[in-house]
């Protein structure tokens, strides 16, 4: 996928927190560790290796085409890159209040290992809670 294909996909998924423009992919794709894996243009997910961990930026599927395994391919294809480049844990946030993000990263065996307090900013003001997950590669 191009820089604007994930910023279209991007912006058909998530309001908030913001949508991610075409030059901030283009820009984390220069990036040296950072890996996407897609699923045509359904679905596709982005992180970044640095030495032994592996942080997962974003994972983002259509919601037409959601509940069709596309994010489980795409996070798997993105763990066996990062496994290849020589990850040995992965980590991610995640919305406090995202069940569906959380019960999926859940039966993929991602544990919560510890939370950023009102790390979100929320449209109305509030703050809300991220949960830290973890996974060993």
């Amino acid at each position: 996928m191009t820089p604007a294909q994930l910023a279209k996909l991007h912006g058909a998924v998530f309001d908030w927190p913001r949508p991610w423009s075409e030059a901030e992919f283009a820009s984390l794709l220069s990036q040296k560790g950072v890996i996407l894996a897609t699923s045509g243009l359904h679905s596709f997910a982005m992180g970044r290796i640095a030495a032994e961990e592996f942080e997962i930026f974003t994972i983002a599927t259509h919601p037409n085409a959601r509940r069709a395994g596309h994010a489980r391919s795409c996070l798997n294809e993105l763990e066996d890159k990062a496994r290849f480049l020589g990850a040995l844990d992965a980590f991610l946030e995640v919305a406090a209040n995202n069940e569906p993000a959380l019960g999926f990263y859940k039966a993929l065996d991602y544990r919560r290992v510890g939370t950023r307090p009102r790390y979100y900013g929320l449209p109305n003001g509030a703050r809300l809670d991220a949960q830290i997950l973890s996974k060993s590669m």
